[in-house]
């Protein structure tokens, strides 16, 4: 062990710190989780502060001076939609995906887009030789003279490089690779990243850059590393998907510069990344017509409303309890919907499976599809589709009432522009809204009455 260094036990899941070694962390209640960690003294002008000079005297706030405009366009218009507009001036993002999800490749092509403007961008892969790099743009026709490359983990070296270089984005791939020398642990464990992310953010907040940090998820699907990363950024992004599937979500769980409700679609094909401006086209595409147990229903994601279909499966059981298996929906809600339908529909449910996906790999989470489901299994169940052309709205309560639901226009507006002849939706909202031309609107109270105009 190295002269000056301590010995420290770090909790892996949540960054909690002890003397001694523990079964359980206090902090987040996890067992056997603590690893063994020295942390060293830190050598004198190799930290950041030495690299740059900023003013540290307090300002009023209204002299502070900004421009409100101020902000980067990524070129990518899904992605602007997600960040809020484009990247802030200083902003820290944290991107967060499952392994082989897309993560490099969407960051690859954003920064080869950002260097078409005339940007000078730097791309820091801890996992990637500059020549695998170099390969994997070629593939994704991402190559542009303004994107520079560099295969390192020395913290300390990548922030003089871009102090050097002055980009004016950088990217670091992944954050759970990078080293501090201060540091005796090794490369991502927790004091490591907690360190560098640090570090990455001074640098970021003194010279106004936008800096992406790429994270790895864990088996639980939160991103690896101490809660504390979350905290320290200023957005939180999650790339999302089936990689059965050939469309990706991109989704905010926190920024703080634009709304946390946008999500933005992608397609994965042979060269990269494509843009969905269309979602409900892309997700409804293949959706088989009259075919019992299918239903479409409108989902809003932000300020913008996405058709998706519902597909359910209930079959007769052949075990003591039945199974219930459900994709992309919560699956508490769902058991709800269902003993809803037993009760107040006369439904005899438990003795059948029941399965649940919503097409495409897409998740769904609103209560406005509540209605949706309802119809879905009852449908498979009674083995009768739906009204062709028919889509249903509406939350649904415990006593089977329906409820009304949020932005009720604006789903409208999609159902009709994607075609579609017919909407039920709750009566409620049915009473304040102006009449659309060229579809039908039927107002529903309760479940009992959705089923007549369904089936």
């Amino acid at each position: 062990m190295k002269k000056n260094t301590k010995t420290i036990y770090a909790c892996q899941s949540c960054g909690y710190q002890a003397p001694k070694w523990l079964g359980k962390c206090p902090d987040c209640g996890q067992w056997q989780t603590f690893v063994e960690e020295y942390q060293g003294a830190k050598t004198p002008g190799s930290s950041i502060e030495g690299l740059l000079s900023a003013q540290r005297e307090p300002v009023r706030i209204d002299e502070i001076e900004f421009d409100a405009e101020e902000r980067i366009s990524t070129g990518i218009g899904e992605f602007d939609r997600v960040l809020g507009g484009g990247l802030v001036p200083g902003t820290m993002i944290l991107l967060g995906g499952e392994p082989g999800i897309g993560k490099s490749t969407l960051m690859l092509q954003a920064l080869c887009s950002l260097a078409g403007k005339g940007l000078k961008v730097l791309y820091v892969s801890g996992e990637e030789s500059i020549k695998q790099i170099r390969i994997r743009s070629r593939r994704l026709s991402a190559e542009s003279p303004g994107l520079l490359v560099v295969s390192e983990i020395d913290i300390e070296a990548i922030l003089s490089m871009a102090v050097n270089v002055k980009p004016d984005v950088l990217v670091i791939d992944s954050i759970q690779t990078m080293y501090c020398p201060d540091l005796s642990s090794a490369p991502g464990s927790v004091s490591q990243v907690r360190e560098s992310a640090m570090k990455l953010m001074l640098l970021a907040k003194k010279t106004n850059l936008p800096t992406f940090l790429v994270g790895h998820v864990t088996k639980d699907g939160a991103i690896a590393g101490p809660k504390l990363l979350e905290h320290m950024v200023d957005t939180v992004l999650y790339f999302e998907g089936d990689r059965n599937h050939v469309f990706r979500i991109l989704r905010a769980v926190k920024n703080r510069f634009g709304s946390t409700n946008e999500i933005g679609v992608f397609e994965m094909k042979e060269k990269g990344l494509d843009e969905v401006p269309n979602p409900s086209a892309a997700f409804l595409s293949e959706r088989p017509l009259n075919s019992p147990g299918s239903i479409v229903t409108a989902s809003m994601e932000g300020t913008r409303p996405i058709l998706v279909e519902l597909q359910a499966l209930a079959g007769s059981t052949n075990f003591g309890t039945p199974r219930r298996t459900i994709l992309g929906l919560d699956h508490n809600r769902v058991a709800l919907l269902v003993a809803v339908m037993e009760k107040k529909l006369g439904m005899h449910l438990m003795g059948y499976d029941i399965f649940m996906n919503v097409a495409g790999g897409v998740k769904v989470d609103e209560p406005a599809v509540d209605m949706g489901i309802i119809a879905a299994v009852a449908s498979s169940f009674l083995d009768r589709p739906v009204s062709e052309g028919s889509v249903v709205l509406g939350e649904v309560g415990l006593t089977g009432e329906v409820r009304a639901i949020s932005h009720a226009e604006t789903r409208v507006m999609e159902i009709k522009k994607m075609g579609f002849k017919r909407c039920l939706l709750p009566e409620s909202n049915l009473k304040r809204m102006a009449k659309i031309d060229d579809i039908e609107l039927a107002g529903i109270k309760n479940i009992s009455g959705a089923m007549e105009l369904l089936f």
